[in-house]
């Protein structure tokens, strides 16, 4: 570890600007924390070592049993004066890491929670669902690094399946990252003929070329 770990969420928050933040900006911001994390812990390949999370102050990390019986991988709180970061024994070790990369987004945002997502979504819910999207992205950038995966690719590594063990995440994470970098096609939408009107299936064989819809994936 580089820097004094004292330090290093305090030097992730101040990469946050307070204000009501768009989609697009949060997911930009949630890059560069964890592409400023990893150069914090002196991790500069795969695998990341994210237990180097658990060793920063004021951070507790658990692994407990039988937390979907809630219906969750983790959660994190604030408690007796550190953050506690609980993470589902009974998932996959890939999943497990994901976890705590994701929780730990959380504890980043948590200061500014109320100002910096308040123009997200229409209702709670929405706001809710899309802040989870943008913990989801910090992980898949701290687990998978725009720049490392790239290298990667370009050394002649492409098999998604062959990327996933290399930088120990799932294969299903992986697939998704790379169609967020366009190193593979975006998933389309397939067209099911079944119940069409005659007169729509008639345009659509007469049309010459179809564009495929993009269909939105989440991890």
């Amino acid at each position: 570890m580089n820097e004094h770990p004292t330090s290093i969420i305090k030097r992730l928050r101040a990469l946050m600007p307070l204000r009501p933040l768009e989609e697009h900006e949060a997911k930009i911001i949630a890059e560069r924390q964890a592409t400023r994390l990893l150069e914090l812990l002196g991790e500069h390949g795969p695998a990341v070592n994210v237990g180097l999370i658990a060793d920063l102050p004021r951070i507790e990390v658990r692994v407990e049993p039988n937390l979907h019986a809630g219906g969750i991988s983790g959660f994190s709180q604030w408690s007796r004066g550190r953050w506690l970061i609980v993470v589902n024994r009974d998932d996959s070790g890939t999943r497990r890491r994901f976890t705590l990369s994701h929780e730990f987004k959380h504890v980043l945002d948590h200061p500014f929670i109320k100002e910096i997502y308040s123009g997200l979504g229409v209702t709670d819910k929405e706001r809710h669902h899309i802040t989870e999207q943008i913990c989801d992205y910090f992980a898949a950038c701290l687990l998978m690094p725009r720049n490392w995966l790239k290298r990667a690719w370009a050394s002649g590594i492409q098999s998604p399946a062959a990327l996933a063990a290399k930088f120990h995440v799932s294969e299903a994470a992986m697939t998704i990252r790379l169609r967020e970098l366009r190193l593979i096609e975006p998933r389309t939408r397939h067209i099911s003929w079944h119940g069409l009107s005659r007169p729509v299936r008639n345009y659509f064989r007469k049309a010459p070329v179809m564009q495929p819809d993009v269909c939105p994936t989440t991890l």
